[in-house]
């Protein structure tokens, strides 16, 4: 028996310089579900979403999972609201689990990941930071669109008014069919407006996010985010931000255990409020059952752009692209 690597980066393979062919086909790794996914179809014909700012062809969802994603929530959420400012629902879960699944096995090989590096000043001293998952992102923030047709930056206050080349300092990407589905589904049933969506994948229990809340200034005030847990489950914690109150939801965290299809819409003051965080987790698998986090959220100006690119994807476009190995199952 072989000893089993140690490094993150084994469960990933950097995708080849050939353009490969991409088969859609949910993995038959081991990994961790009560329910067997659906059937994707293999075919050489499956369409993809292109475009410039993509290091390859991202598959569209197969017409068999397409029609699995109803346009209502699988339960009612439970609403969370029993702590000073706190606002959540919480859906568990939002997707049936057979649907879940394969949407799992489906974005995993299918998305590009990075594994983003980056430095932090504190006063004269300068960190670099490794991000402690493996991170991507689509979208642009409101000041800007997409012209349909050729993909280009225009100005969103001026219809069809192209955007000056170096108008940010990062290079957008629209969101993929295999996102957008599931996106404009969360739209009618939460009412919220989305032009983001930001993805994690935890490979194991080694990868984690720490304390934080997502308050920058470029969301606007009270932002709604709907944050989807796929594959494995794991803890998220919320805690307070510290008041001069000091009440009790500022010492111990309140945990919650999200599993594959949940959806939490966090809304109204909870960002500006609360802190979350996905800790370590010991015994969280070994890549096999890795989790994937899809938040939608909606950026107003072109910070929000610039922040999100550099700390999903990297500056200058990111560094080496991960691709998940459907055939080595890593």
């Amino acid at each position: 028996m072989s000893k089993r690597p140690r490094t993150l980066d084994a469960f990933f393979a950097p995708p080849p310089a050939k353009k490969q062919h991409i088969d859609p086909s949910p993995s038959e790794d081991g990994n961790t579900t009560t329910n067997p996914p659906l059937a994707l179809p293999k075919t050489d014909e499956q369409p993809s979403s292109t475009h410039p700012t993509y290091p390859f062809p991202i598959p569209h969802l197969p017409p068999s999972l397409t029609s699995s994603l109803h346009p209502t929530p699988a339960t009612s959420p439970i609403v969370l609201n029993n702590h000073p400012d706190l606002d959540i629902l919480y859906y568990k879960p939002y997707l049936p689990p057979r649907p879940a699944t394969a949407l799992f096995h489906h974005l995993r090989s299918s998305l590009p990941f990075y594994r983003v590096k980056y430095s932090i000043k504190r006063g004269a001293v300068e960190t670099s930071v490794t991000t402690p998952r493996y991170t991507t992102v689509f979208g642009l923030d409101s000041s800007a669109v997409f012209c349909p047709q050729s993909g280009r930056l225009l100005d969103a206050r001026t219809p069809g008014k192209p955007l000056a080349p170096g108008s940010y300092r990062c290079r957008p990407r629209p969101i993929p069919d295999c996102l957008a589905s599931l996106l404009t589904h969360t739209e009618r049933t939460t009412g919220a407006k989305f032009n983001f969506a930001l993805v994690n994948y935890y490979a194991d229990g080694n990868d984690s996010i720490a304390f934080h809340s997502d308050s920058e200034s470029f969301l606007g005030p009270d932002p709604t985010i709907a944050s989807f847990t796929l594959g494995a489950s794991r803890d998220f914690l919320l805690k307070h931000k510290p008041t001069p109150e000091n009440h009790p939801s500022e010492g111990k965290a309140m945990k919650l255990v999200l599993g594959g299809g949940d959806m939490l819409l966090m809304r109204g003051g909870t960002q500006g409020a609360w802190l979350h965080s996905v800790p370590k987790r010991k015994g969280a698998g070994d890549g096999g059952g890795g989790r994937i986090n899809i938040t939608f959220r909606r950026a107003l100006s072109k910070g929000g752009t610039e922040n999100y690119y550099k700390y999903n994807v990297g500056e200058g476009g990111g560094g080496e692209v991960w691709k998940w190995d459907e055939g080595r199952g890593r």
